[in-house]
């Protein structure tokens, strides 16, 4: 048996083994490793999704999913790099190892986990309608021939059909482009993250968000590259702490107003 004691917390990890020279080796070549070695924490983000990611007025990158990127290269005792990314291309990103982490609003599901792997959620959210209030648009049965724009990429397009196969779906490279669409007259209703629908709706007093949900909830989560088990340890780990000890709803409530609605563990 090996005891050890005096290793960081991001260290630790890799530090200690049962003796097994394979697990050894597989902790050495993580991606935690690389990172630290490194001193730069790659993190993909959305940058056209606000308050989850956007451009500040001097270029630099800003919002919820920033702020998660930066706590966790804290943790790290390393810098982060900001990496702009669209939904679509989210898993070619890790895939390619263009970088080690995304956190971009990412759903977690079955076919999605055959490809890349997901630590515990970070966010829940509701995928709800963003509609003009004159649209007279509140359920997914009022789709019926009406355009509904999502985003590449995203399951959401999917999701309507199953609820309204009647209703007729436009895809966008960017979310941005779809809350213009709604408000161009271009599509009648936009389905997204309840979050980022709730912050649209609050900076356009001509648009709405329906309390109907396309999906009851959804969980999302940072995505990390398969077959990686320490480099994902590390993450759950890290993200356990950054739940529990209150600094994650600070920061949520810092780019969305209020309190976490939704509690971040399923029930069933």
């Amino acid at each position: 048996m090996v005891i050890c004691t005096g290793v960081t917390s991001a260290a630790l990890l890799t530090a200690c083994s049962s003796g097994s020279s394979g697990s050894a080796g597989a902790a050495q070549n993580s991606t935690l490793q690389t990172v630290i070695k490194r001193g730069t924490l790659n993190v993909a983000s959305c940058l056209t999704f606000p308050p989850f990611g956007s451009l500040s007025k001097d270029n630099k990158p800003q919002g919820f999913d920033v702020d998660v990127a930066g706590a966790m290269a804290k943790a790290l005792g390393v810098k982060v790099k900001v990496v702009d990314t669209t939904s679509a291309n989210r898993i070619p990103n890790l895939q390619t190892k263009k970088v080690d982490a995304v956190v971009c609003n990412f759903t977690t599901t079955p076919e999605r986990a055959k490809q890349v792997a997901f630590s515990d959620p970070y966010i829940v959210a509701g995928e709800v309608m963003l509609v003009k209030k004159s649209s007279g648009i509140a359920t997914l049965k009022d789709l019926t021939g009406k355009t509904v724009a999502v985003t590449k990429g995203s399951t959401n397009g999917d999701a309507v059909k199953a609820g309204n196969p009647q209703a007729k779906i436009q895809e966008y490279d960017t979310s941005a482009a779809a809350v213009l669409a709604v408000k161009q007259g271009q599509a009648d209703a936009m389905v997204e993250d309840s979050n980022f629908l709730n912050y649209q709706a609050k900076l356009d007093p001509s648009l709405k968000v329906t309390k109907d949900s396309v999906v009851p909830l959804e969980y999302n989560a940072i995505g990390v590259q398969s077959g990686d088990a320490t480099w994902l340890q590390w993450v759950n780990t890290w993200l356990r702490e950054f739940n529990t000890s209150g600094e994650s709803n600070t920061v949520y409530k810092k780019w969305f107003g209020v309190d976490r609605v939704f509690p971040l563990n399923p029930s069933y």
